[in-house]
């Protein structure tokens, strides 16, 4: 494996401007830090978890690597960008249910992204039932049936959300409309969500054999297209899963892990070790 998994922790690190010291401080050593960053060695599970954590690298907040318009006026589509990024899901759903923006709205790409939004929102904010409305609305506001990047974040987010809710077989049905012919779609780094939010939405199920099996698809699939965007949530839910195991009612369930986690973190899957 490459150094990738390095390179995130430094490049997260850099962009919240925090020194290998403020990191590491009640951790690990710095010097234990730099030669993860540096490829040296790599984290095993619980340690990437300190990390992570230390780092703010969260399982509930996706911030997408591009946004999308939801009017013709980039001044809203700022605004929204940027309560988005800074998690300020109250303030975007006031903003959203505003007459500014509704006024706005001319296309059906427009409408989709504006349902699309107000279905993050609803579901940071912890109102599922409105989350999985707007969702369902986003879908049936696409301008063609051929799922673009949006259409597929929409049946992700609507598969996490009815996974959730213990609808199983809404969020397995959404998830694999996510994920179908995603070669027919062209590449942005958004799609590196779909993999994630599958993975989650399966975690949340508690198909932990599932959701390993999605985070290594998206894994690859973002190393595919030299994209390290999502990676770092990739890696971070593989590693929680990895302190899972020992509930795994099945042998076959805990030699997928331990291949999995020997590969990625050079460990065993019953190592303590931090």
């Amino acid at each position: 494996m490459d150094n990738q998994l390095g390179t995130i922790l430094k490049e997260t690190r850099l962009q919240q401007h925090l020194s290998q010291q403020a990191v590491a401080t009640g951790i690990c050593a710095q010097s234990m830090l730099s030669a993860i960053e540096n490829g040296q060695t790599m984290p095993n599970a619980k340690l990437l978890i300190h990390l992570c954590q230390r780092l703010q690298i969260s399982l509930n907040d996706i911030t997408l690597a591009a946004d999308f318009a939801v009017s013709g006026r980039d001044n809203f589509n700022a605004h929204v960008s940027t309560l988005c990024r800074q998690h300020e899901y109250r303030q975007l759903r006031d903003y959203l249910n505003g007459e500014a923006v509704l006024s706005a709205i001319e296309t059906a790409d427009q409408t989709q992204a504006y349902y699309y939004y107000l279905g993050v929102t609803d579901y940071q904010l912890g109102s599922l039932t409105a989350a999985q409305q707007n969702f369902r609305l986003a879908l049936a506001s696409a301008a063609t049936k051929r799922p673009t990047a949006l259409t597929r974040l929409c049946y992700g987010s609507l598969g996490l959300v009815a996974a959730q809710e213990t609808q199983r077989q809404t969020a397995t049905t959404a998830i694999q409309a996510a994920l179908a012919y995603l070669d027919e779609t062209p590449y942005e780094e958004n799609l590196n969500c779909l993999f994630y939010l599958a993975a989650f939405a399966h975690e949340k199920l508690g198909d932990s054999a599932i959701a390993a099996t999605y985070l290594n698809q998206g894994i690859a699939f973002a190393s595919e297209h030299n994209s390290h965007y999502m990676l770092a949530n990739d890696y971070h839910l593989l590693a929680i899963l990895s302190t899972q195991v020992e509930t795994a009612t099945t042998p076959l369930m805990a030699k997928q892990y331990e291949t999995m986690l020997t590969t990625l973190f050079h460990e065993k899957v019953y190592d303590d070790e931090t």
